[in-house]
C-alpha cells in the first residue's frame, strides 16, 4: 500500500512502491489522507456541533477523492497499476495504519517527508509514527531510488531480524540488486559487564564473541543464498548498532537498508528508541522496517 501526499518525497514513494509491487508481483493500493483534526484534542471553546463537524468531514473526504485522482493518475504514467484507490480524512498516521490494517496490506510505502538532520532527530512525523503502529512492514523512502544497487540487511539473531532477512533476500532477488550483511557486536563495557578483567581473560572473550558472529553471518549468508539472493559481503561493527548501520550504509552508498522491527508489541511500538526508530531517522536513503504479522504481543 502506497500512501502520499503529493509532497516532492511522496514522487520518489510512488517510484518505488510501482517498482516493488512489479518485481514482487503484488497488488498496488493507494491512499490519500485529506488532513482532520481530532475534535477530541480541541479546547472546549472551540468543539463545534456534530452537525459541523460532520459537514467539515465530508468536504474533506471531497478534498482527498480529487487529490487521490491525480496520484492514481501519476502512478499509471509510471507504468503502474493501481488495484485500488482509497481517499480518507483524518490523521494521516492514524488513517494509514487503519487503512493497511483494513487491507491486510503486506507492507506499506511512504515519503519520509524530506526531514534534514535536525528534524530528523525530532519525534513527530507520520513517517515514523506509521513505523511505530503498523501491523506490516514499512518502507520509508528518502531520496532517488538507487535499486537496482546495494542493499544492507541489519542482523542480530533476533525473530524480527529473520522476517528482515526474509524480505531483503525476496527484494534482492527480485530486483537483481546484492546484498551486504551486517552485524553489530556491543562494546566492552556492554560484553564484559560492570566487571574488571584482566587483558587476558578479556581478549579470549572478545575472541569467542568474534568467533560467534563469523559462525552466525556464515550461517545467515548460507540461508540467504538458499533462499535466490546473493551476499556480497559480510560486516560486523562494534558499537551502537544504529549509528554503525548509518554509517556503514553511507560508505556504502546503499540502494536500501533493511532492519527488523525489534518485535515490538502493540503497547511497546508506542515507545520510542528502537535500532528501527534511529535507523529511519537518521539514514540517507530508503529504510525498510521489517515486521511480522504473526508478531508477538499484537
Amino acid at each position: 500500500m502506497l500512501a502520499t501526499d503529493g509532497s516532492p518525497e511522496a514522487e520518489h514513494a510512488i517510484g518505488a512502491a510501482v517498482m516493488l509491487s512489479e518485481k514482487l508481483g503484488s497488488e498496488l493500493h493507494v491512499v490519500y489522507v485529506e488532513p482532520m483534526p481530532d475534535p477530541v484534542s480541541w479546547p472546549e471553546a472551540r468543539i463545534m456541533s456534530p452537525s459541523l463537524q460532520g459537514d467539515i468531514r465530508e468536504q474533506a473526504e471531497g478534498a482527498a477523492r480529487e487529490k487521490l485522482g491525480g496520484e492514481a493518475e501519476k502512478i499509471r504514467k509510471t507504468g503502474g497499476e493501481v488495484s485500488g484507490a482509497h481517499a480518507v480524512a483524518g490523521r494521516p498516521d492514524a488513517e494509514i495504519v487503519r487503512v493497511a490494517e483494513d487491507l491486510g496490506a503486506g507492507l506499506v510505502v511512504l515519503g519520509s517527508r524530506g526531514l534534514g538532520p535536525i528534524r530528523r532527530a525530532v519525534m513527530g512525523s507520520v513517517s515514523l509514527s506509521v513505523v511505530h503502529h503498523s501491523h506490516c512492514s514499512v518502507f520509508v523512502v528518502r531520496g532517488e531510488d538507487r535499486l537496482p544497487g546495494r542493499i544492507l540487511l541489519a542482523v542480530d539473531g533476533s525473530g524480527q531480524a529473520r522476517v528482515a532477512a526474509e524480505a531483503a533476500a525476496e527484494i534482492s532477488a527480485s530486483t537483481g540488486s546484492v546484498l551486504h550483511v551486517v552485524f553489530v557486536m556491543p562494546t566492552a563495557e556492554h560484553l564484559y559487564g560492570p566487571h574488571f578483567y584482566s587483558d587476558e581473560i578479556e581478549r579470549s572473550v572478545r575472541a569467542r564473541a568474534e568467533g560467534e558472529v563469523r559462525a552466525f553471518l556464515d550461517e545467515q549468508v548460507g540461508w540467504i543464498e538458499d533462499h535466490g539472493s546473493k551476499v556480497e559481503e559480510t560486516h560486523t561493527a562494534v558499537g551502537r548498532p544504529d549509528a554503525k548501520i548509518v554509517t556503514l550504509a553511507e560508505e556504502l552508498r546503499v540502494g536500501l537498508t533493511v532492519v527488523g522491527s525489534g518485535g515490538l508489541g502493540g503497547v511497546r511500538r508506542a515507545l520510542v528508541g528502537s535500532v528501527s526508530d534511529s535507523v529511519v531517522r537518521h539514514a540517507h536513503g530508503p529504510v525498510l522496517v521489517a515486521r511480522s504479522a504473526e508478531e508477538p504481543g499484537r
